[in-house]
């Protein structure tokens, strides 16, 4: 049960956060880190108080640029079996096994474009 060949989908895809691939010998495993966990991991590192969510583009950049991390974290979930992964071979990477993990993510080069004006929130 070791997973090598990790990968980011950055293709067309109709799940909202980062998906991932790997393998598991000759088994394709695929694992996902959902955009709201995404937002939150970033929030934890930016503390800007207003959460603005990441775009595909973003959490797909964050994720080429911290993919070591971000398969540490996957390798030690699956790793644990599918006791500790109701899913497996499917990965979901929940915010608590990154906090468990202690694994950082690098931020450099996070763009965050202003939101246009019918995006605010009133009062």
């Amino acid at each position: 049960m070791s997973l090598t060949k990790f990968g980011i989908d950055d293709g067309p895809h109709n799940m909202d956060g980062l998906r991932l691939f790997a393998r598991d010998g000759t088994e394709r495993v695929e694992a996902f880190i959902g955009r709201k966990v995404m937002d939150v991991w970033v929030e934890s590192i930016e503390h800007r108080g207003g959460r603005q969510s990441l775009f595909r583009d973003q959490y797909n950049a964050l994720g080429k640029r911290n993919l070591a991390a971000i398969e540490r974290i996957v390798k030690a979930k699956y790793q644990r079996g599918a006791a500790y992964n109701r899913q497996h071979p499917y990965v979901e990477v929940l915010f608590s096994d990154i906090t468990e993990s202690g694994e950082a993510l690098d931020l450099g080069g996070l763009v965050r474009l202003p939101l246009p004006p019918e995006f605010l929130r009133l009062g």
